[in-house]
């Protein structure tokens, strides 16, 4: 069945349609990673987003039920250069076009993705509008042009929990963590540290790596207010990744400064930690401003310098949004860690309170494994001052 992708200046992409049909609207962002596409549809972060791939042929692993980052997956659309009619994976449970038609996502493919990744970089993140009904350019190019974008748009509502809960399971193949191994069982015998989870969009295996490291792990909806994270009497405070704009979640933002001011006041420390959107939300607590960047930091590979000792880490990011270095206030807030690509942050601590944060995603699902040590810093600032 034919497709079109056509974007708000007009540009138009004839391919063809997999997953299912109809028409979806989203803002176009591409993602550099090699693998690990599951993950990516299943990041709720990706909520308002039509994701092109730029490595050429996807879904040749077909879908399993171990590497699904949330409850459903999230993004508007799908583009591909080829989608893999063969999924050949010994955990593979049906396909790629399966998969998305059963969640009601359109996907699209024989597109020149590299033209379209090449578009996006010169002329920025741009919205636009998959169809398989409506044909015609500039009917759906207005259609582009009238969908909502994501500046000033609440998307943490759409993927938050409705209800607190407890979240129970470990990373399926703990072994891999290098700083977890051997140390499970010593962990377990030692003080449970109780950590609330903020979900703003968070993925399972922030989860999983928390309780991989002996911690409780209760998950609150995004406008669970300061009084009520505070009476589950946390050892620690996590705030996820997510969706969309800061700026359009005033009310995640308030919390954490109603908790930061009270330890101020109260002379009590919290360990904070954030994450991706988690960051951008604790530095609008903090005083700070967001922009929106031009294209976005999404993939794999993306170098991060850490200012401290001057090591430089592979990253995963998925981000559209940035805190505003000149924002912040430099006699409360070190900056950590900066992006080598754009010189954007990519991290931040507060010089008094047990308060830290980064842009990237230590979980590494899907990407690498060199920023997990920060889960170990957060258990360390939660053993302190428990």
């Amino acid at each position: 069945m034919k497709a079109l992708l056509v974007l708000e200046d007009g540009t138009v992409f004839n391919g063809f349609s997999f997953g299912a049909p109809g028409t979806r609207f989203g803002e176009v962002v591409f993602n550099t990673s090699l693998t690990g596409y599951q993950e990516i549809l299943t990041d709720p972060s990706y909520k308002g987003q039509i994701v092109t791939m730029t490595y050429p042929l996807i879904g040749n692993c077909g879908i399993n039920y171990e590497d699904i980052e949330s409850r459903q997956p999230f993004v508007e659309g799908f583009v591909v250069k080829e989608c893999s009619s063969l999924a050949s994976n010994w955990r593979s449970r049906k396909d790629l076009s399966e998969y998305l038609k059963e969640n009601n996502i359109p996907g699209i493919e024989g597109i020149d993705t590299r033209a379209l990744t090449r578009h996006i970089r010169l002329r920025g993140a741009v919205r636009a509008v998959i169809s398989t009904e409506d044909l015609d350019v500039k009917s759906l190019t207005e259609k582009a042009q009238a969908s909502p974008g994501l500046t000033g748009l609440d998307l943490v509502k759409e993927v938050t929990s409705d209800k607190p809960y407890d979240w129970s399971e470990t990373t399926p193949e703990p072994a891999a963590y290098s700083s977890s191994k051997g140390k499970n069982s010593s962990r377990q015998k030692e003080k449970q540290l109780k950590v609330v989870v903020i979900d703003c969009g968070v993925k399972f295996n922030i989860l999983r790596i928390l309780v991989s490291y002996g911690c409780e792990v209760i998950v609150v909806p995004a406008k669970t207010s300061a009084e009520q994270i505070l009476a589950y009497n946390p050892d620690g405070l996590m705030i996820s990744n997510g969706p969309g704009d800061p700026a359009a979640v005033p009310y995640a933002a308030q919390t954490i400064k109603e908790i930061i001011e009270k330890q101020k006041k109260n002379d009590f420390r919290l360990p904070m930690m954030g994450i991706c959107l988690g960051q951008q939300i604790l530095g609008l607590a903090m005083g700070g401003r967001t922009h929106k960047l031009k294209f976005g930091h999404h993939g794999g590979n993306h170098p991060v310098k850490e200012l401290a000792t001057g090591r430089v880490y592979i990253s995963v990011q998925n981000h559209g949004f940035c805190v505003d270095i000149d924002s912040l206030n430099k006699d409360e807030i070190e900056i950590t860690h900066i992006n080598l690509n754009d010189q954007t942050l990519e991290g931040i601590r507060h010089k008094e309170l047990p308060i830290f944060s980064v842009q990237f995603h230590p979980e590494c699902s899907p990407g690498p494994h060199d920023t997990e040590y920060l889960f170990e810093n957060f258990i360390s600032m939660m053993k302190i001052n428990s």
